[in-house]
């Protein structure tokens, strides 16, 4: 019984082990398809840095923008204030469009359910993600020409910080505030606006 007694605690413990690193997996795997989809619906969103529509040279209409001509915007909420960097003025509603894809903008955390024909966002394929976890980045990378009507052609990159792995049994041995590994996704821009494409 002695035996067995401790061959179980082991079994058990290794069960519960294998439950919670599949879970980690699954999270992974969410986060990725999530910083992919917000970077697709920053790309034909207005931008949620304001001052990029503005923000490339004008003095040779029609030369190139070359690359580190503007920003980088990198554009995140934190305690529920949303800020860019580079005095990029924040647009909560364009930051809501990539958060919760077409569903109501609300001022909070919250993922409204889908309808029919809504477009899905960020949080619709990683439940318990927050907007504080959420970055957007607006970067010159040589795209565009000057006075060009749609604005510049940014380079975006929809990122997550400050993440950790939620466990259901490993959280009691310490595994509780393991990080999950960096992960971004990055397009090019198009015509940024904020009716359907």
């Amino acid at each position: 019984m002695v035996e067995m007694a401790i061959a179980m605690s082991l079994l058990f413990m290794l069960t519960l082990g294998f439950v919670d690193f599949g879970y980690a997996f699954f999270q992974w795997n969410a986060a990725t398809k999530a910083v992919q989809v917000g970077a697709r619906l920053a790309s034909v969103s207005d931008p949620v840095a304001t001052a990029l529509t503005n923000a490339a040279p004008t003095t040779t209409p029609g030369a190139p923008v070359i690359a580190g001509a503007y920003g980088p915007f990198a554009c995140t909420y934190s305690g529920g204030t949303g800020s860019c960097s580079n005095s990029g003025n924040f647009n909560a509603t364009a930051f809501s469009r990539i958060f919760r894809g077409d569903t109501a903008n609300t001022a909070n955390d919250a993922c409204p359910a889908l309808t029919a024909n809504q477009r899905p966002g960020m949080c619709h394929f990683f439940p318990g993600l927050k907007r504080n976890n959420v970055v957007v980045t607006y970067v010159a990378t040589g795209l565009g020409y000057q006075t060009r009507l749609g604005g510049p052609v940014p380079t975006i990159t929809v990122s997550l910080q400050n993440m950790t792995y939620q466990f259901f049994f490993l959280g009691a041995f310490g595994f509780g505030s393991m990080t999950m590994p960096s992960m971004l996704s990055t397009v090019t821009g198009e015509d940024l606006k904020s009716t359907s494409p």
